[in-house]
């Protein structure tokens, strides 16, 4: 399991570090000085993809948590982040061409969903971040002699 999450937060950190070089070569190349989406998909996927996950990494083995619950935790997380991420830089690509597709309300719906995603295993983090909370500071059994 802690490779399985190392490896997505070195994957969020390449696509973040990756996509912070398209925004700033695409909209050079093309003579872009607006707003855009790009601007801020870099540092979606390095704060929420790198940073998010290696707290969760050094959670995890600190506090030995299962594996199945950090694995729903993971995916979701992937899942939620890959849409918005992707939704970004798809948007902005567009906003850099000039595309009025878009400016479409659909990429704000796709962007919102893959938040509330992100928001519900968040959620789901801290329930299984208290549960073993709560096992450590339960006293050991003791057995009567």
């Amino acid at each position: 399991m802690l490779n399985r999450i190392f490896i997505s937060a070195a994957t969020w950190t390449g696509l973040g570090l990756i996509s912070g070089l398209y925004w700033r070569e695409f909209t050079k190349f093309t003579d872009f000085t607006g707003h855009t989406q790009l601007a801020t998909a870099h540092t979606h996927a390095l704060a929420l993809g790198m940073l998010m996950l290696l707290a969760v990494l050094a959670v995890v083995r600190s506090l030995n948590l299962a594996e199945k619950p950090t694995k729903l935790f993971v995916t979701l997380w992937n899942v939620g982040l890959g849409l918005t991420f992707g939704t970004m830089i798809v948007k902005g690509t567009l906003q850099v061409l000039g595309i009025e597709f878009a400016e479409s309300a659909m990429w704000s719906g796709i962007a919102g969903l893959g938040h509330m995603i992100l928001t519900g295993a968040v959620i789901y983090f801290f329930v299984v971040l208290r549960r073993a909370l709560r096992a450590f500071s339960e006293p050991a059994a003791t057995v009567a002699v």
